[in-house]
């Protein structure tokens, strides 16, 4: 992969993709998806223990708990179980593990959509 393909790969999403990108994207996704959400999962910018997921974007359903999600990506980084990993919605928020995808999007959405 050429160097400046993978410096676009480390730029955060919300860099990468201007705010009126990410909201057509959305759009787009939910009419031919509308059971699923649609979801960015990026790695900290100061980790670096953490391996790199090979993508960033996910569709998962309404009803998947925060929990069984973070256990998904926990698998797809293959940590070990002394390992940490936290989730952050938005990089500083963070919600019951028990809570579905669909209620932390609804909680969260407008703070996810605005901010850059």
């Amino acid at each position: 992969m050429p160097p400046y393909e993978k410096s676009m790969e480390m730029m955060p999403f919300k860099q990468r993709k201007c705010l009126a990108t990410r909201k057509d994207e959305v759009c787009t996704i939910r009419s031919k998806f509308p059971n699923k959400l649609p979801v960015i999962v990026e790695r900290y910018l100061r980790e670096k223990k953490l391996p790199l997921l090979d993508k960033t974007k996910f569709l998962v359903p309404h009803e998947l708990t925060l929990g069984q999600f973070l256990s998904l990506i926990r698998s797809k980084m293959a940590l070990e179980a002394s390992q940490a990993l936290y989730l952050l919605i938005s990089g500083k928020n963070v919600s019951c593990l028990s809570a579905s995808m669909g209620e932390v999007y609804s909680q969260f959405r407008t703070l996810m959509a605005s901010s850059t």
